[in-house]
């Protein structure tokens, strides 16, 4: 019996050393921590791969890279080679930049399109000290000032107009970012983990995932079970169409977390551009109206009739249930990526109030005065 319970703590602890991450040395003779297991739960765009020292990443149907710790390690066929950690990139987007923030990973980016409507203070003060640099927006890149940022790979998103094709022939390694095309809220904010496979973080990833994850699930299944559900529409008329949000838009679906029905609920895109009266059809009853903009100065509801005089006949704007973000004030493109706990809180906290503690602030979406 005795022998039998010995043999039961050995394997014990045996099993236990095996599920701790180890440490590796490097060829370059540093000590770093070895493959930290990643598992993609809701990002559809990304999927992760470890065979021994190797690290498998398809983004898309088209690109593939092999992350590897040492240059001398043979990646399959088809696959790019990146050595990680990398120690410096180029962000095409904000929302590529703020995985990086989130990830407290500023020193890695060497070089970002521009700093319009970019609130961190960190990341001006680098581009005015010069550790970053401003390469031009998309189609009019500065290859010389890419470069310069001397970077190891470069994260790219392809729904831009392009202009990469000067880049390329730099030899610069692209890695496209799809967080843009996810539909689930937390798919988007799951990229977290891609940049933190790039930079050597995928632990504090995995950790920061974990809780916005946490704290997103907690609140939705407190305003799931809400008997009352409010009604909401989005958007604006611009240049003669409403660009209006569809059912299966990462919005839409924050809607729905948050307790709430969105007016398109049965469409099936992400987006689509819809004439005045085919929206106010869909929409002229609903409870709220979300509106995200960059307005100089203090938005209203006057602001609100000027633009667009038939949106007085909306019952929301009617009885003051504007939702609204003002982008020149609220960072919200450079950090709501990697925050949807925090976006499904603001809207939460207006649709059924009583589920959030009473002296809760929110941060980007209040009720218009």
């Amino acid at each position: 019996m005795k022998k039998l319970s010995f043999f039961v703590i050995i394997v014990t602890l045996l099993c236990a050393c095996a599920g701790k991450t180890t440490k590796s040395q490097e060829a370059n003779g540093e000590t770093t921590d070895s493959i930290v297991t990643i598992g993609v739960k809701y990002a559809q765009g990304f999927s992760v791969r470890d065979s021994g020292d190797i690290r498998l990443v398809d983004v898309g149907k088209h690109d593939h890279f092999a992350l590897v710790r040492a240059d001398d390690v043979a990646v399959p066929e088809g696959y790019t080679k990146v050595r990680v950690p990398i120690k410096s990139t180029i962000c095409m987007t904000a929302l590529q930049l703020s995985n990086f923030t989130v990830l407290n990973a500023h020193d890695v980016v060497k070089g970002i399109t521009g700093t319009k409507n970019l609130f961190n203070k960190d990341i001006l003060q680098r581009v005015k000290d010069g550790k970053i640099v401003k390469i031009g927006m998309e189609g009019e890149f500065d290859t010389e000032l890419v470069l310069a940022a001397n970077p190891d790979v470069i994260f790219i998103s392809p729904s831009k107009r392009g202009g990469y094709d000067a880049i390329k022939e730099t030899g610069i390694t692209l890695v496209p970012h799809l967080g843009y095309k996810e539909l689930d809220p937390l798919g988007q904010a799951e990229w977290i983990k891609f940049v933190g496979m790039f930079i050597g973080k995928e632990r504090e990833a995995q950790e920061l995932f974990d809780g916005i994850e946490q704290r997103y699930n907690d609140l939705k299944a407190k305003a799931t079970k809400v008997e009352q559900r409010p009604t909401v529409f989005s958007g604006e008329m611009h240049y003669g169409n409403w660009h209006a949000v569809g059912g299966k838009n990462y919005l839409a679906q924050i809607f729905r977390d948050a307790g709430a029905d969105y007016v398109i609920n049965d469409d099936e895109t992400s987006g689509e551009n819809l004439e005045f009266e085919r929206l106010y059809s869909l929409a002229a009853n609903a409870d709220y109206w979300r509106i995200l903009n960059s307005y100089p100065g203090d938005f209203s509801y006057d602001a609100l009739k000027v633009s667009e005089p038939r949106n007085e006949l909306f019952k929301a704007y009617k009885e003051r249930k504007v939702i609204y973000c003002n982008m020149k004030q609220q960072a919200y493109y450079e950090i709501s990526p990697v925050q949807p706990d925090v976006l499904l809180k603001d809207f939460v906290v207006i649709f059924h109030p009583e589920l959030v503690e009473p002296d809760y602030q929110p941060q980007y979406y209040r009720l218009l005065k």
